[in-house]
């Protein structure tokens, strides 16, 4: 029988893990009470939602009170951005990168529209911003910056720790979205100081549809939704649960995990990115080898050939050419070109990312096969 295409497309969207599944299916069996109900079927399911949000604060080095659920990283991006701003109650100035996902550069935008001056910040050749050019912009008085922990393309990780102090010195709030960077990598909000940070379940082995925003005890926020009083009416609407429960089983795991995974796939990555960049000619990471990058992420260029072309020919992978969320059409990624990369050299990249299922016998697989399409584009 032919095994299946080896999964290397984790920072678009992760499999549930088998303990996350198990914690999920009594909510959405005989656990089914609204959490909001006053009796034993509502308590049930109101006691699940609360330990969940211990769960997810535990993993975050928060209290309890300072999680939000939501309905995934662009609900939390946007409460995030949004909800800051309309509690100001007037226009002000925001500063973002080039380099974000649309669930931050689209509330950034739509804030731009109501009168509000942004500013986005560029990248180097490695993908990432200078805090220098941060504080440039500080100087001039900034309300919120918004600016991605980890890239989910190259997986090159920001400079955060001194843009927050220096946003921090200057007044200025601090938002990150953590999605790709969650269970990879350590991070604990008490530590990185931030004041808003964004999850997405289905990044860290828990279900879609359901995430989370930290938000730092005193930082005001309006709703962006009306309605009744959940989530101390920051967020109304009946929560999801089952998700819920999901997502906070995903990151007791991580928790416990994160590291010895973190170790092990970093291992993984580097045999990948050896494999391919010693069989063929001008292959290249983007960013360069010495970026600071998520364990997890490829980000390779082949020459004489687009991504697509390379996928097409090897159907035993599943991949990306770049981030799933711009998927669709044929252009080049707007992140590796504002890394400085061309046009050609953009559209023959291909992101390949791995995940607690990515074992070395798959990772041989893999590099094989992109080999040997790449052989077969270039008529070798």
């Amino acid at each position: 029988m032919e095994a299946p295409p080896v999964y290397l497309d984790h920072n678009a969207s992760t499999p549930i893990l088998p303990q996350v599944l198990d914690a999920m299916l009594p909510y959405l069996r005989e656990h089914f009470g609204n959490p909001s109900s006053g009796h034993v079927f509502g308590q049930h399911a109101h006691r699940a939602v609360e330990e969940s949000r211990q769960q997810v604060a535990a993993f975050l080095g928060a209290s309890p009170q300072q999680v939000l659920f939501t309905s995934g990283g662009t609900e939390s991006n946007n409460l995030a951005i949004r909800g800051v701003a309309a509690s100001l109650g007037r226009p002000g100035r925001i500063v973002s990168s080039v380099i974000e996902h649309p669930a931050t550069l689209q509330p950034c935008r739509h804030l731009e529209r109501q009168g509000w001056d942004l500013f986005l910040l560029p990248v180097d050749g490695t993908g990432r911003f200078r805090v220098e050019d941060l504080e440039a912009q500080l100087e001039r008085g900034v309300d919120l910056v918004t600016i991605m922990h980890a890239n989910n393309e190259t997986g090159v990780i920001q400079p955060i720790g001194p843009a927050l102090r220096a946003a921090h010195a200057h007044g200025a709030l601090f938002h990150t979205d953590a999605a790709q960077s969650a269970g990879k990598i350590p991070l604990n909000v008490q530590e990185f100081g931030v004041d808003l940070l964004s999850l997405a379940g289905h990044k860290l082995y828990a279900p879609k549809g359901v995430g989370a925003l930290y938000l730092r005890s005193g930082t005001i926020l309006e709703p962006l939704l009306r309605g009744a009083g959940h989530e101390r009416g920051l967020r109304p609407g009946t929560e999801n649960v089952a998700s819920i429960v999901g997502l906070g089983a995903a990151c007791q795991v991580a928790r416990a995990t994160q590291e010895r995974e973190r170790l092990r796939v970093a291992g993984l990555r580097d045999l990948l990115q050896h494999l391919l960049l010693s069989a063929i000619p001008g292959a290249a990471v983007n960013g360069g080898k010495a970026a600071p990058r998520l364990p997890n992420t490829l980000s390779v260029r082949f020459p004489g050939v687009t991504g697509s072309q390379l996928l097409a020919l090897a159907p035993q992978v599943a991949a990306s050419t770049g981030s799933a969320c711009h998927e669709g059409g044929e252009r080049p990624s707007q992140v590796l070109m504002a890394m400085g990369l061309d046009a050609v050299a953009a559209m023959g990249t291909l992101r390949l990312s791995l995940g607690r299922g990515s074992t070395e016998e798959e990772i041989r697989r893999a590099a094989g096969a992109i080999i040997a399409a790449w052989k077969t584009a270039r008529g070798a």
